[in-house]
């Protein structure tokens, strides 16, 4: 390659790379969820923590509401009663949906919500599996469910359990219910 004497060669654009990834050219995610809640002894949320070995021994942090990934010319409320569905086992309840708009998380994903009254007995949560190569670089494929466990809990620890760009989705929700909206 020619190298210009008032071009330092770090400048110059290497015509044999063929580093144009895809992790250069990212595209952000779009995923839709419903933050469900009930009002019995105080205002309670339904929170699910991921399944599998990356988050076995994380909590804080780690909770999620029940989401998944809009698929291209999906409606992201469809997309989000499809996904509660796939990761407890049971639909979503009936009710009023309240809109709370879109956060972004750490990694980029962007993340819509919606928030719907109803109750369901986090025991008897059943998810939908997804598999991946584990122990990392064996060669094995073990199939794990996509959330492990599931719990209400009050604002104060959901806030703290939940990934921390999705704790802003409660005080959204909050403000709604003690506006009347």
């Amino acid at each position: 390659m020619y190298n210009p004497p008032f071009l330092p060669r770090r400048c110059l654009p290497d015509p044999f790379s063929s580093k144009l990834s895809a992790e250069r050219v990212s595209v952000t995610k779009l995923s839709a969820g419903l933050l469900m809640f009930r009002r019995g002894q105080g205002l309670e949320l339904f929170l699910v923590h991921p399944g599998g070995p990356l988050f076995r021994n994380k909590d804080e942090g780690a909770w999620s509401i029940p989401k998944g990934e809009v698929e291209n010319g999906a409606e992201p409320l469809a997309s989000a009663l499809r996904e509660f569905s796939e990761e407890t086992g049971t639909a979503a309840p009936d009710g009023e949906l309240v809109p709370l708009g879109e956060i972004r998380q750490k990694g980029g994903k962007r993340v819509v919500a919606w928030a719907i009254e109803g109750d369901v007995d986090p025991t008897s949560v059943k998810s939908n599996t997804f598999e991946m190569e584990w122990p990392p670089r064996s060669g094995r494929k073990q199939e794990f469910p996509e959330i492990d466990r599931a719990e209400f809990f009050p604002p104060e620890l959901a806030r703290r359990k939940l990934n921390p760009a999705q704790a802003e989705l409660v005080d959204r929700l909050e403000r709604k219910l003690a506006s009347g909206e």
